[in-house]
């Protein structure tokens, strides 16, 4: 089976929910897959996106690029709907004065329809995620 980027939206990937939204940086640029664009978070932590992949996948690494994010924990469910999320992965960054943050996560038993991304603190008030990027494979889709 190819392997490929589940993350992004010309793959039918979908940014289903964030906590905070600013009209030039808003959630989507997570997933459009041009490097210059980002999601920015406005105000205090925990901050979170879900994003839905509309089929059952199996996520075998992940490449998360970001700005300031101190501590990421990231949770999975296999339901239809968003719900039921049980905690995966949580991941310490390392702070990278004026340069993006490029942190690559081996993950293991990734199976999952829907990814919450939860932003529990960072190394200033505000971060920005520029792109999530998940390698994997589409185990099924959605009837």
């Amino acid at each position: 089976m190819r392997k490929f980027d589940l993350c992004l939206s010309s793959e039918g990937a979908e940014v289903v929910l964030a906590t905070s939204s600013d009209e030039k940086h808003p959630p989507e640029n997570i997933i459009d897959g041009n490097p210059e664009t980002f999601w920015t978070t406005t105000g205090m932590f925990p901050q979170e996106f879900i994003i839905c992949f509309h089929k059952h996948v199996k996520v075998e690494k992940l490449i998360i690029q970001s700005y300031l994010v101190r501590t990421l924990k990231i949770e999975k469910t296999t339901s239809k709907e968003p719900v039921s999320f049980e905690q995966w992965i949580e991941k310490d960054f390392t702070h990278t004065e004026g340069q993006l943050q490029n942190e690559e996560i081996v993950a293991h038993d990734g199976y999952c329809t829907y990814l919450r991304f939860i932003i529990t603190s960072a190394f200033d008030h505000f971060t920005s995620v520029h792109s999530v990027s998940a390698e994997g494979i589409v185990v099924s889709n959605h009837s």
